[in-house]
């Protein structure tokens, strides 16, 4: 969310910077908005003056004169919330502007390539995907989830069910051992206006999975990333300087319709409409928001490297950017059976776009201000499964477990 006033003293600034985010802003439409909703604030303010002078009168023909202003005040406050309510969806569907060292772009080929990491391996045979191997060893089942849930869910079964939770406990325990992170255990489904602290509604709410409860008027969602509820448990707070950064941990399963996919990767797990996510979240002062992004995105490189996948890391444009970014670094592991680099995280400063969304400050000894919020996935379990699994094969169809893994696989050297 942006600062209202700051929005309308610097109007074609934004409009250039929304711009280039793809987003055409009607600086006229705004400002007619505006202008009303700022006359029923004047006109009512005005009429208080009045009426409060009024009352400090003992004239008993006052009172009739006030009782017509408390009526007119009325009027005009209900027609000003009306405004208001204008005012606030203009702003609630306005992205974060991006950074002045981001690439400006329409969409990811103006991403600009930061490094790649790791040597790719030449196989000696024909490699095959993570479908193949997972139908070979009777892992992943298509199926039977098709029968329970439709397109785009998968069944992971015996070894291959046991290395989606060998992945997530050897992340998690990276993340809390190596980089200090607080482990969390977050709700699944939250309210609308967690929702909105980060983002997801109103402006992408058809891409999300709500929740029809009997006789209640609450609207509730099964979270789509954990980044949600992890960033949200700070809302409408003021934190002590002194306890900043907060840095949180969680893995959750993460529930998305995809409704812009159609057509994508509708072959193995690469896009599901639910799937397991370590998730990083810092809480900090503004000015260290780049530091923290650098720090976070190395906890999430740390993983990959540990596992020995090769990777690149791409610093995205501002076309590709998420609605509430302000700089923003992909991480992409290899994928010998399409023979290229696919996202398993996104690694976000959102600066006090979203503090401002949710209500969160800080305080010191200069006062209060809102807090700065990053989010990274630490990584994305399905994908990373993917990389290892086509990555770790060998020319049987059995997938070599990494050294590090071990001690998560009952000591297993091979599925």
């Amino acid at each position: 969310m942006h600062n209202l006033k700051d929005l309308r003293k610097n109007l074609t600034t934004y409009k250039k910077k929304f711009k280039d985010r793809n987003l055409d802003f009607d600086i006229d439409d705004f400002n007619n908005v505006d202008k009303i909703n700022r006359e029923f604030i004047s006109a009512k303010e005005l009429l208080e003056q009045e009426k409060k002078f009024l009352s400090k009168s003992k004239d008993p023909a006052n009172f009739e004169k006030s009782k017509i202003l408390t009526k007119k005040i009325d009027e005009i406050s209900l027609r000003q919330i009306e405004s208001q309510k204008k005012i606030d969806l203009i702003l609630s569907h306005l992205p974060n502007i991006a950074i002045d060292n981001v690439p400006i772009g329409k969409d990811d080929k103006s991403n600009k390539l930061i490094k790649k990491v790791g040597s790719i391996k030449n196989f000696s045979f024909d490699v095959k995907s993570h479908v193949d191997l997972g139908i070979k060893n009777k892992g992943i089942d298509f199926d039977v989830s098709i029968k329970l849930s439709g397109a785009r869910f998968v069944v992971l079964r015996d070894k291959f069910a046991m290395l989606e939770r060998a992945l997530i406990n050897f992340m998690i325990d990276t993340h809390i051992n190596e980089f200090e992170y607080t482990e969390i255990s977050p709700p699944l489904i939250v309210n609308e206006d967690v929702m909105f602290g980060t983002g997801q509604l109103p402006k992408f709410q058809d891409d999300q999975f709500e929740i029809k409860f009997d006789n209640s008027e609450e609207r509730k969602f099964l979270i789509p990333t954990a980044e949600v509820v992890l960033t949200n448990l700070v809302r409408k707070s003021i934190l002590d300087v002194n306890i900043l950064p907060q840095r949180y941990v969680a893995s959750t399963p993460c529930f998305r319709k995809e409704a812009g996919s159609y057509g994508k990767d509708t072959k193995g797990m690469i896009r599901q409409h639910q799937f397991y996510k370590v998730e990083l979240v810092s809480i900090v002062e503004p000015k260290n928001c780049l530091i923290e992004l650098d720090r976070m995105l190395n906890c999430a490189e740390q993983i990959l490297k540990k596992l020995d996948i090769p990777y690149q890391v791409m610093l995205l444009s501002t076309g590709d950017m998420g609605f509430s970014s302000e700089k923003t670094f992909d991480i992409e592991a290899w994928v010998p059976s399409e023979n290229k680099y696919r996202e398993i995280s996104s690694c976000s400063s959102c600066g006090s776009f979203q503090a401002r969304r949710m209500g969160t400050k800080y305080k010191n000894s200069n006062g209060t201000d809102f807090v700065g919020t990053l989010n990274g996935s630490g990584l994305a379990v399905g994908r990373l499964m993917i990389a290892l699994l086509e990555n770790n094969q060998n020319e049987d169809g059995s997938i070599t477990i990494p050294s590090i893994l071990k001690k998560y696989m009952n000591n297993l050297d091979k599925i």
